[in-house]
């Protein structure tokens, strides 16, 4: 019993020994590829991020991200205290799923793996400046 303790407890320094020189999130190898989130029906998602109405960043439990675009757009999402996921009676969340949002059903277009998304202020920072060169190519020359 004794031996058996020792070498489960060996091989458990030696686990997080190994996990303890990583930092942060494993990289996707690609980006941009169709996913799934398992075990979304318990606990599988751990945060999400809205890019407005459009769509939603989601981080599954291994820090991992992934993008929802939506079947048209998600009108309450960007305001919401908080929504749920509707796996639609399976473990995982896909493209088949949707977001709900208070009495909103957002149905999902594509779920695909993605990078981190950029902090919020940065975002709508770049959207601003985009908006603004897009303002000064349409404007009329003198």
């Amino acid at each position: 019993m004794r031996k058996m303790i020792t070498a489960t407890l060996f091989a458990t320094m030696m686990t997080s020994a190994a996990f303890a020189g990583k930092d942060g999130a494993p990289a996707w190898p690609e980006y941009g590829v169709e996913a799934t989130i398992p075990f979304a029906d318990s606990g599988g998602i751990r945060n999400f991020e809205t890019n407005e109405d459009r769509g939603i960043w989601i981080e599954d439990r291994q820090r991992r991200w992934y993008y929802a675009s939506f079947i048209g757009s998600c009108p309450r999402l960007d305001h919401a205290m908080a929504i749920g996921f509707d796996t639609r009676g399976s473990t995982n969340f896909d493209k088949f799923g949707a977001v709900v949002t208070g009495d909103d059903r957002c149905a999902i277009a594509s779920l695909v793996t993605a990078e981190k998304p950029l902090p919020r202020k940065e975002r709508l920072k770049l959207r601003k400046a985009a908006r603004e060169e897009g303002r000064k190519a349409v404007a009329p020359k003198d």
